[in-house]
């Protein structure tokens, strides 16, 4: 009776854990129009995120809808998806959100799409925190587009992140100082379960399964050879 109270309470608790690290009907949304808008920045050639940056970048961060409030005192925000080179591959991606203030009336409402490439493992580090506020605790740069790789500035060649908008089909750089970036622990935990955190998924240190939605977004950033080779189908 004992084994049966065990195998029937190891049964509830891997249903129960299943159900918890489910994501909800907006973050399969978020990973869809995130995985698009990385297919557009992959084949904008000469008009788009230069293939030599893409190749340095440790990690890749997409707002596929940055939204200006309408209020009396504006605001910018956004959820995005992020995905971290593991060895040969992408790893499964985290769930991130940006916030950027901007002081004075905002007349509307308008959004627009964003890249940010992590350059490196400081960078990488400092967006596992709890927040991190761009330009300030993260150096962060408009990214060079086409062949202005080529010319890229010093401020360009050292900061921790670039940044890239997209309006009307066409990437380019943006300066996103001021704004914050940080995991969205609910829906993290909705996609990987409460006891896992961004850190965890993002340096393997947790076994996690990514949902169909998830592997495409990682797909779509699988077009350079250092992303993909070795990767098992």
């Amino acid at each position: 009776m004992r084994v049966i109270i065990a195998v029937v309470g190891v049964s509830v608790g891997l249903a129960a854990a299943s159900a918890i690290a489910q994501p909800s009907n907006s973050d399969v949304k978020l990973l869809n129009e995130a995985a698009t808008v990385l297919r557009d920045a992959r084949n904008a050639g000469d008009d788009g995120i230069p293939e030599t940056v893409w190749k340095k970048a440790e990690c890749v961060v997409v707002v596929p809808a940055l939204k200006k409030a309408a209020f009396i005192v504006g605001g910018e925000f956004g959820d995005g998806v992020m995905s971290c080179r593991r060895a040969n591959a992408w790893g499964a991606p985290v769930f991130m959100e940006l916030a950027k203030g901007s002081a004075g009336l905002q007349i509307g409402a308008s959004s627009t799409a964003l890249v940010l490439l992590v350059m490196n493992e400081s960078g990488v580090s400092k967006l596992l925190g709890n927040k991190t506020t761009l330009g300030a605790d993260a150096s962060i740069a408009a990214g060079p587009v086409g062949r202005a790789a080529s010319a890229a500035t010093d401020a360009q060649m050292s900061a921790e992140m670039l940044s890239y908008s997209r309006s009307k089909g066409l990437f380019a750089g943006v300066n996103l100082s001021g704004g914050t970036l940080r995991p969205d622990g609910s829906a993290n935990a909705r996609a990987y379960g409460s006891k896992v955190s961004a850190r965890d998924v993002v340096m393997g240190t947790a076994h996690v399964t990514m949902t169909a939605e998830a592997r495409t977004f990682t797909s779509a950033l699988g077009r350079d050879v250092r992303a993909t080779s070795g990767v098992k189908k």
